[in-house]
């Protein structure tokens, strides 16, 4: 079917409560399991190309960005497309040639007036080619020059008057708020602030996005979207489904050299961990512990 809008998504999820998952992507294999996935699940999804995966892909978006637009296309449920974690302007205004809706603006490494200046050129330029944007503050009280802290170390928290203030005078359509959740973690042992996230859902009208979710239990993955959260970016889980089925396929064959071999069952690990995932986000519990193993259906 053709391609949908990052921003209807997220408005059909906020009306009703739900969240829309969010994967980030970075091989063929990641496109195909993310949408087979979601397929299996009868959910829209949103692809993720960050721009890190776009440096890894010898900094070419458009590859990764023609097969992701070709396989949505053909999928049998709604796709989005959205660039994440952008801090390049050119690789920005590569957006809306590249098949892309949305994307999330990241300036949050700025002090809070730097942050808020980028961001704001950014949305000017975004909205004008019919962009949805996104964007993340990167401290509590980051302002008056203040060093930057990522929004997901430790510690870290959105403060609520900061984020309204930062919303109404950025003009962006979302934001990602720091409750607890970091990058890249590999434990599921997050636990995240919501009452925190009950006021900041009270004092922002425009949706919340969770990041750097692969380290947060079923429970309060589900409490957030209950709780306000209508977007939850994932990353880790799939890299750690696929790394960990290809790892124990070589194991077991070590002869094996045709890459389609080991590729596919690591395709189909997250296949499995895309299913998972929705259906954690729909208030179903994975069922696994509180290690992400091969086939872990968190992000």
């Amino acid at each position: 079917m053709p391609l949908v809008t990052t921003g209807e998504l997220i408005t059909g999820a906020t009306a009703t409560r739900s969240a829309v998952a969010a994967f980030n992507v970075i091989t063929l294999e990641h496109i195909e399991a993310v949408i087979a996935g979601a397929e299996s699940a009868s959910s829209p999804v949103v692809l993720q190309v960050s721009e890190n995966a776009v440096k890894f892909r010898y900094g070419r978006l458009l590859p990764l960005a023609r097969a992701a637009v070709a396989a949505a296309e053909r999928a049998a449920v709604p796709i989005a497309l959205h660039l994440d974690h952008i801090q390049s302007d050119d690789l920005l205004r590569q957006a809306p040639d590249a098949g892309f809706s949305s994307v999330m603006y990241d300036a949050a490494r700025l002090p809070y007036l730097d942050n808020l200046a980028a961001t704001k050129a950014a949305v000017d330029w975004a909205h004008a080619q019919g962009l949805w944007i996104e964007a993340e503050l990167g401290r509590l009280g980051g302002k008056n020059g203040e060093p930057p802290l990522d929004a997901h170390a430790p510690g870290a928290r959105t403060d609520p008057a900061e984020a309204h203030a930062f919303v109404t005078d950025s003009g962006v359509d979302a934001l990602a708020v720091a409750i607890g959740s970091s990058h890249a973690m590999t434990t599921r042992t997050a636990t995240l602030d919501h009452d925190l996230l009950k006021r900041l859902a009270a004092t922002l009208d425009v949706p919340l996005v969770l990041h750097g979710s692969s380290g947060v239990p079923d429970d309060e993955l589900t409490a957030a979207v209950a709780g306000g959260i209508a977007k939850v970016n994932v990353g880790t889980a799939l890299n750690i489904a696929m790394t960990g089925a290809i790892r124990d396929f070589l194991a077991a064959h070590p002869e094996a050299v045709d890459s389609r071999k080991y590729l596919s069952v690591g395709r189909e690990a997250m296949v499995r961990a895309v299913a998972g995932i929705i259906g954690v986000l729909r208030g179903r519990r994975s069922g696994h512990g509180e290690t992400l193993t091969p086939d872990a259906v968190t992000s």
